[in-house]
């Protein structure tokens, strides 16, 4: 969640999840820049019989220190535990998580030589590389939906939006019991329908077809549409609230809906990395192994 305009301590309009990517002026991006130069650089200059390749005393090395990145970059979710504050802050190791990610690119694809095939060893290397890709996603998310979120809710919170819509409801109940069946079963299924189900997928596309308000809407637009308008009609006033449903009803759908992307990530990137880890440790095992 944004951190709210004008807390002490923070420039206008700076965020926290903006806040890990440019940590002490970009300190890990450049890092990460150098080290992955210096690595391009070796690479092109050392010489390798008959190539380079995972292999090789070269490939050994850069085996070694992406393997132990890849140890560092895993203990992030035990460092999200403790909130810390000074150099190694949880910002300061988001940081450096995220741009020593970066660098495994580099670091991975020049210890393998540029080699490839249908072996364990790709299958790591791509793993590896659906793990970062996972990764900047999240990177993304995180640094632009918390911002979207707090301008959706425009100050309100989650369950005051969930309050307001169950003030609406119960007016719309009331408001309902002069109208004829028809239009006052259309307003009853409003009022019945859960207007947030449909599981995860239809949550992340923000797409509610069958919604039950928008049908009781139309309805009623259709009886009002060629009849003139009376001092105190009740439909006029379901219509009004029904306005006011839908509006509160997109809010609330749209905060859902960046909640489930803010998240996500996390249910695809957490596997593959397991996955990776597995598929990293039956590399090395195979590597030694064969040794």
């Amino acid at each position: 969640m944004a951190t709210r305009i004008g807390t002490p301590g923070r420039v206008k309009g700076d965020v926290l999840h903006d806040g890990f990517l440019r940590h002490r002026n970009f300190r890990w991006a450049k890092i990460a820049t150098i080290l992955s130069v210096v690595l391009i650089a070796a690479y092109m200059l050392i010489d390798v019989t008959p190539r380079h390749n995972g292999g090789s005393w070269y490939g050994y090395i850069l085996g070694t220190l992406g393997a132990l990145q890849i140890l560092w970059l895993t203990a992030l979710g035990v460092r999200k535990r403790a909130m810390t504050r000074g150099r190694w802050s949880l910002k300061a190791w988001t940081s450096a998580h995220v741009y020593l990610g970066l660098s495994l690119i580099v670091v991975g694809t020049l210890h393998t030589g540029f080699q490839f095939g249908w072996n364990v060893h790709t299958l790591a290397y791509g793993l590896m590389m659906l793990v970062i890709l996972s990764g900047l996603f999240g990177m993304v998310a995180y640094a632009t939906i918390p911002v979207a979120l707090s301008s959706n809710r425009e100050e309100m919170t989650q369950p005051q939006m969930i309050e307001a819509l169950r003030a609406i409801d119960r007016q719309l109940h009331d408001a309902a019991q002069p109208l004829d069946q028809a239009m006052a079963g259309a307003v009853r299924q409003s009022l019945d329908q859960d207007p947030f189900g449909g599981g995860l997928i239809r949550r992340l596309s923000g797409r509610y077809p069958d919604c039950a308000t928008r049908a009781a809407q139309v309805a009623v637009r259709k009886e009002t549409a060629y009849r003139p308008r009376i001092g105190d009609d009740p439909l006029e006033k379901v219509d009004a609230l029904l306005v006011r449903k839908e509006a509160i009803l997109a809010r609330l759908r749209r905060h859902l809906q960046l909640k489930a992307m803010l998240e996500i990530w996390l249910y695809i990137h957490v596997p593959i990395t397991f996955a990776f880890i597995a598929a990293l440790s039956a590399h090395i095992f195979s590597v030694f192994f064969y040794w």
